[in-house]
């Protein structure tokens, strides 16, 4: 089966995720749904100092949005905002400095975050692809921490402040590769087994996707969405998947093309016209499983992932300072 999904999932990425791909799908696009004015509403944007990430900040800015960048390195952090603030004139863009492979980390940010700052729109687009089982310092495997726990932790925090807010979203940035997995709820840090940091990371983006949908049943007041960026060249993609950057490197999508479906979903009034909860490639919902490749879980496993989650999540609030 997984020979069927890796075959299936790569001849849908060659035809769907490249820059071919997206140069077919932004025909249809309509250029006045990401041409709007968002001065006075607040983004967080995780992961923000390269790719994607920087990228959709820029836009946002360019826009007239205040920007929160949660970046894990300062110094590559701080040049990436300088440049934001030179390329768009936007002076809106504020620093801060979290890993988000550190849970007590996060919880200590949202915490002060909540007290000193409105948000509309949270982006969770930081993730890692670690290729050999490391473990953080707080004993967890270290792309299930970043990609998965701590995006959780992340959301989850920032609930009640996006629940004050008008119009108030959640997009993730996932992963098409989440398509040749499906949840496996028994072994969330992959500890049993060859250790395949691909599939790892595909696993999280799977995880991702079933978190999304299960936060849109539960905050109806606040439109959730993930989505795939598609294949693009970005700095992690050339260090986490060399031989597949070497492969489709003059086929790969700008990291501006890769975000643009992330702009949509967070500044176009189209997008929440749509259902919570949704996975969206190129500005529309698509289906979350490959056809015949047996990927759905049952309602309790995709349960049993939140209140996991959850319980992670509550061990580290208990031990994270000045919480």
């Amino acid at each position: 089966m997984s020979w069927y999904r890796n075959t299936v999932w790569f001849v849908k990425g060659l035809r769907e995720y490249t820059r071919g791909g997206y140069e077919s799908a932004s025909k249809h696009f309509n250029p006045a749904d990401v041409e709007v004015d968002v001065a006075g509403r607040s983004f967080l944007v995780t992961g923000a100092n390269s790719g994607i990430g920087k990228a959709t900040a820029t836009e946002i800015a360019r826009r007239g949005g205040t920007v929160h960048l949660v970046c894990r390195n300062k110094e590559r952090a701080e040049v990436a905002k300088e440049e934001i603030v030179t390329e768009t004139g936007n002076h809106n863009i504020f620093l801060h400095i979290v890993d988000l492979s550190n849970p007590k980390e996060i919880w200590k940010f949202t915490e002060k975050f909540q007290n000193e700052h409105k948000l509309n729109v949270l982006i969770n687009n930081a993730g890692c692809m670690v290729n050999n089982r490391e473990l953080t310092e707080d004993g967890l495997e270290k792309n299930f921490a970043t990609n998965t726990l701590g995006t959780y932790i992340m959301t989850t925090t920032l609930v009640p402040l996006l629940e004050k807010a008008a119009d108030a979203r959640v997009i993730t940035v996932s992963s098409g590769g989440m398509l040749v997995q499906k949840l496996n709820i028994s072994d969330l840090q992959s500890g049993n087994g060859p250790f395949d940091g691909t599939m790892v990371y595909a696993q999280n983006k799977r995880q991702q996707v079933v978190m999304t949908e299960q936060w849109a049943k539960a905050h109806r007041n606040i439109h959730f969405s993930v989505m795939h960026p598609g294949w693009a060249d970005t700095p992690a993609v050339r260090s986490s998947m060399p031989d597949f950057y070497e492969r489709m490197k003059n086929s790969l999508r700008t990291d501006t093309q890769g975000a643009d479906t992330v702009l949509w979903l967070a500044v176009s009034a189209e997008a929440t016209k749509l259902p919570s909860g949704l996975f969206f490639q190129d500005r529309q919902p698509v289906p979350t499983h490959l056809p015949l490749a047996y990927t759905h879980s049952p309602p309790e496993d995709e349960e049993k992932l939140m209140e996991v989650l959850e319980e992670f999540s509550q061990k580290f609030k208990s031990v994270s300072p000045g919480v």
